[in-house]
């Protein structure tokens, strides 16, 4: 396959050799002369280790050249890859020059390109560099402005974003957690599948935002641990204890720990155990004058959930509201702590008709903890809570689904007319004729997923 690379940076330099140890032809494209040369001498653009050696034997095979001139590096290739760099804003924006300046570079060269007659095929344009949601169009938009060609049918932009660490880059890019592209082009699909089919990773093909959304979700979690890790370490510290031990311990635990669940996005988090345990932590920080910033907004970020829940149905306009599940998870009693009880709290301050269901909270026969908890904390939901699951929903304009009980599962097929706000995504496909609002995402419906194609979004079921 013959690719060109656009920006001979870290990136785009590993990229060209590792691609071209894989047997494509490369042709990296660069404005800095310095990097064109040593390129065309087979010596690496950067220190990395294994890249000089990577470089030379492609030099010696003749599968890598670089030029400063976009327009060979178009008239070579059937696909592009931009890897320029995204440099900050002292605000924290993105400076998406570099990127929009080659998207004009190219537009142009395939503009020459098709006036030689050349472009007989659609041309590839892929966004390796780490860009935010939405510049893929952009790009498209610029090179459809440059060149007059059409998207889908002269050129398309796809998103495949890299996962390299510095340091083991090459390691890295052979051995990758997953081989990720982002496009709407069935031909796309395939030409990747085949430009990557030596590599052995999960190649998963997913919706262009999504690809350009995900290197942000990766690199900001892996702050947030190194940034809890010290935050453990330093509680760990005033108290004598071996930081590394307990997080050592701490890792072994793939079921829970380090596994995927609690990162289904949903409604917050409630039970016995988060909520006490979580304050007992930031407490004892607070006895030891840590500062642990990011453990101590966690209860504010799961109240901005809550807040999030009581606007969402609010927003429907409606007044008859049929709450679906109290406990705070499926398949049990516990109201301790339960998010859904301070949503109702609040809709029925503000004059709601509330409605709830939920078989396992019976109040009239509840015994021990829970009922000692609703007469002590919340004596007046008994007169609302009931098992009768038709009864709620018929009395109910807006039905709000805060848990995955099993009797949940046909609200959609037998309450058509209902407006539903689900809050934790009970169904992974939505057919509905109605209005259906998921907390934090979109209206998913069967043909949406559809066209999500490869991408697993089967996690383990998860509880907040």
């Amino acid at each position: 396959m013959n690719i060109s690379i656009f920006g001979l940076g870290y990136v785009g330099c590993v990229g060209a050799a590792c691609l071209a140890k894989l047997g494509h032809k490369v042709v990296g494209v660069d404005v800095n002369e310095n990097k064109v040369r040593l390129m065309n001498e087979g010596k690496p653009t950067i220190i990395e280790e294994g890249i000089a050696e990577l470089c030379q034997e492609a030099h010696e095979k003749g599968l890598m050249s670089a030029t400063t001139v976009a327009a060979e590096g178009i008239a070579q290739t059937e696909v592009s890859f931009i890897v320029v760099g995204t440099p900050s804003s002292p605000e924290g924006h993105l400076n998406l020059n570099y990127i929009y300046t080659v998207a004009g570079r190219i537009g142009r060269a395939l503009k020459e390109k098709k006036e030689r007659g050349d472009l007989n095929y659609m041309h590839l344009v892929a966004i390796r560099s780490t860009v935010l949601p939405g510049t893929n169009q952009k790009v498209g938009e610029i090179i459809t402005e440059e060149s007059g060609l059409e998207r889908g049918k002269d050129f398309t932009v796809v998103s495949n974003p890299e996962f390299l660490r510095e340091g083991t880059s090459v390691e890295d890019y052979f051995n990758p957690p997953l081989t990720l592209v982002g496009t709407d082009s069935e031909y796309a699909e395939k030409v990747f599948r085949e430009m990557y089919k030596d590599i052995k990773a999960e190649f998963i093909c997913t919706d262009i935002k999504v690809a350009e959304m995900m290197k942000y979700v990766n690199n900001t979690y892996h702050a947030l641990k190194i940034v809890f890790g010290n935050e453990v370490g330093n509680i760990c510290k005033g108290l004598d204890i071996d930081s590394h031990k307990v997080m050592e311990i701490f890792c072994k635990d793939k079921q829970l720990n380090i596994s995927p669940y609690y990162f289904k996005p949903g409604f917050a988090y409630g039970g016995s155990c988060l909520p006490k345990d979580m304050k007992a932590l930031k407490t004892l920080a607070h006895d030891l004058y840590v500062d642990v910033p990011v453990i101590e907004s966690i209860f504010q970020s799961n109240e901005n959930q809550k807040k999030k829940a009581v606007q969402a149905i609010m927003a429907k306009g409606k007044r008859n509201i049929g709450v679906l599940g109290l406990s705070f998870k499926a398949g049990t009693d516990d109201l301790r702590c339960s998010p859904i009880v301070d949503v109702v709290e609040t809709l029925l301050g503000k004059g709601y008709n509330i409605h709830i269901y939920d078989k396992n909270v019976k109040v009239s026969e509840l015994t021990g903890t829970n009922k000692d908890f609703i007469m002590a904390k919340i004596p007046h939901l008994q007169h609302f809570v009931t098992d009768n699951l038709d009864e709620v929903c018929q009395k109910s304009d807006v039905l709000v689904v805060t848990n995955k009980e099993k009797d949940f599962v046909d609200v959609l097929k037998k309450y058509p007319g209902k407006i539903i706000v689900d809050l934790v995504r009970q169904w992974k496909e939505v057919d509905y004729d109605g209005i259906y609002d998921g907390l934090s995402w979109g209206n998913i419906n069967m043909n949406t997923v559809a066209q999500g194609k490869a991408i697993n979004m089967d996690f383990k079921q998860t509880e907040f």
